[in-house]
């Protein structure tokens, strides 16, 4: 079995998408339908801007879900997932690819998402935290005695796992992940606490949205970030597509979850390769790749 996986915010580059652009008229479609949904030519930035124009949510999200929808789209008769699932963001190219939600809707959600977290993280400064080298449940025990906001984010893999929350309470929970014997623990360079409560003011924000929004059968499974599990009713999909914002992305368990329903390989379809390494530390023999031009 075959599984795709879409990468989150942090992959992105300069000159992202510039080769699928030049590839074939209707790919280019695409791409000036992407500029025309948005208001402005994100194009320009994802191709020849600055890192710091492509590094702003309201663009870098956008920016990542175009590039690994079109690639998808891109690979043609090759695409026959037997299951998808997308990191955080990449949840949504996962749902396009799988023809749940259509380019134009998937696009203006992504839009929506990302200015109404960009909106939550300007009304208290917040930041994230990368721990590495500790188990999951001493990070979790750490997090639940500091008295400032700081949670579990991304369980990205055993050993690895990202928290958010106030710049005081991300702080005391670095000096206290290091105290208890991390490798490493290290604040991100990223706008604010996503996956944490203080995206709640996002959450009601997107929600409206996603509820209007027609979601159709996919062709395939996807296993969400919430809970970790294989889901094909819409409805559901769309509760746990609201609840993302200030929950964490359970990405340890769906790896786990994908590999015990039987997938044999992974292709992680966008920027980066963030996403295969974390499958080679569930299984090493594990067949990953990148989809490619």
């Amino acid at each position: 079995m075959k599984a795709y996986v879409f990468p989150g915010q942090g992959a992105q580059y300069i000159g992202m998408g510039k080769d699928l652009y030049e590839s074939s008229s209707k790919l280019k479609e695409m791409f000036l339908k992407a500029n025309s949904i948005l208001k402005f030519k994100i194009t320009d930035i994802m191709f020849d801007g600055t890192e710091d124009e492509l590094k702003q949510t309201n663009v870098t999200q956008p920016a990542i879900f175009i590039h690994s929808v079109i690639l998808a789209h891109y690979l043609g008769d090759e695409f026959k997932p037997d299951m998808v699932a997308g990191h955080s963001l990449g949840e949504f190219s996962a749902l396009v690819a799988n023809k749940t939600l259509s380019f134009e809707d998937g696009l203006k959600l992504v839009a929506k998402r990302a200015d109404a977290m960009q909106k939550a993280c300007l009304i208290e400064p917040s930041t994230m935290a990368a721990i590495i080298g500790l188990e999951d449940k001493i990070v979790e025990d750490i997090c639940n005695n500091i008295d400032d906001i700081v949670v579990p984010a991304n369980y990205n893999s055993p050993g690895q796992l990202v928290i958010s929350g106030s710049l005081k309470g991300i702080e005391r929970a670095i000096e206290k992940c290091n105290e208890a014997g991390a490798k490493r623990a290290l604040t991100l360079k990223v706008g604010g606490a996503f996956h944490s409560p203080l995206m709640e003011p996002a959450r009601v924000e997107l929600a409206q949205a996603i509820s209007s929004t027609k979601f159709n059968k996919g062709l395939c499974p996807i296993y969400q970030n919430v809970t970790g599990q294989s889901v094909t009713d819409s409805e559901i999909i769309k509760s746990n597509l609201i609840s993302q914002l200030t929950t964490p992305v359970r990405w340890t368990k769906i790896m786990q979850n994908m590999i015990a329903s039987g997938t044999k390989e992974v292709v992680e379809v966008g920027p980066g390769k963030v996403l295969q390494g974390l499958f080679k530390k569930i299984d090493r023999k594990m067949n990953v790749s990148s989809a490619r031009l």
